[in-house]
């Protein structure tokens, strides 16, 4: 597969993911960031906030799925990416990351994807977060 090639399969792509318990645990287990942020109920709640705020970098471990399961390809590798946050994300939010590209050059084997994190609500979708990765395509 060309760059091209995965650029024309992979134009707008988007997987739902949901901050379960156990994805919160693990995080929380491989950062060992015990923030009270994310850790102590009282403590958000003090801060303004309706709960514990989930780690940010969770949306980051979603990147890493979507690159690394969800392009039609095994043949990538991350080169960079960032993520702006904008709402916090709770406990059992389901959010969809939505990605498009961005731009594309033949000449280094890359694609860069702009992304986009909503969360479900009652009353819609709201935007959580922006981002970008740059993905390189492996030699097969």
């Amino acid at each position: 597969m060309t760059i091209t090639e995965l650029a024309e399969k992979t134009s707008s792509l988007s997987h739902v993911y949901q901050v379960t318990p156990e994805v919160y645990e693990s995080f929380q287990r491989c950062s060992q960031d015990m923030n009270p942020l994310h850790t102590d109920e009282a403590f958000a709640q003090a801060k303004g906030f309706k709960g514990c705020v989930m780690y940010g970098n969770i949306l980051n471990a979603f990147i890493s799925h979507f690159v690394g399961m969800c392009l039609p390809t095994p043949h990538v590798m991350i080169q960079s990416q960032d993520i702006n946050f904008h709402k916090p994300v709770f406990l059992n939010d389901e959010i969809t990351l939505e990605a498009g590209i961005d731009t594309v050059s033949e000449a280094v084997n890359i694609i860069n994807y702009k992304l986009k994190f909503y969360k479900t609500t009652d009353t819609g979708r709201q935007l959580v977060a922006k981002g970008h990765v740059q993905i390189g395509l492996l030699n097969e």
